[in-house]
């Protein structure tokens, strides 16, 4: 099966934002939907944005990212990565809530989601999913 990748930052909206109750209720409806269609990635909530990468197959990427940007809890949803790879980069994972490491990756010093290119992106995902995770 060939493999789909997309990183995406977007602005979390109203309650999304800082809501702890919110982002339970995005990793459960994530962690069953993403089962269902075989997607796997990560997730990231910081200083009010979301950052995420989604693995599978490209219809279903494709298929989600369009449900993103139909969620009121999300704005301005941007692409930083639409790709297909060889392997899984998450794949123990159908969802998962990963934090900002501590201290931040170098290229993450005084700057925000919303600044990163493509590898910097991925680059902060896979090393938040190797410092700390929440195992779906």
């Amino acid at each position: 099966m060939p493999l789909h990748r997309a990183i995406y930052v977007s602005d979390a909206v109203g309650d999304a934002r800082t809501s702890l109750l919110v982002l339970a209720e995005i990793l459960g409806a994530s962690m069953q939907n993403n089962r269902r269609d075989g997607l796997t990635g990560v997730l990231m909530r910081h200083e009010g944005r979301f950052l995420q990468a989604i693995e599978g197959r490209r219809s279903d990427v494709d298929r989600l990212i369009d449900r993103l940007r139909a969620d009121p809890r999300h704005q301005d949803v941007r692409l930083l990565s639409d790709q297909n790879v060889r392997e899984r980069l998450f794949p123990q994972w159908p969802m998962t809530l990963v934090e900002m490491p501590s201290p931040a990756l170098p290229h993450m010093i005084g700057a925000t989601l919303d600044q990163l290119n493509a590898a910097q992106a991925e680059a902060l995902l896979i090393s938040a999913s190797e410092t700390f995770s929440l195992p779906a």
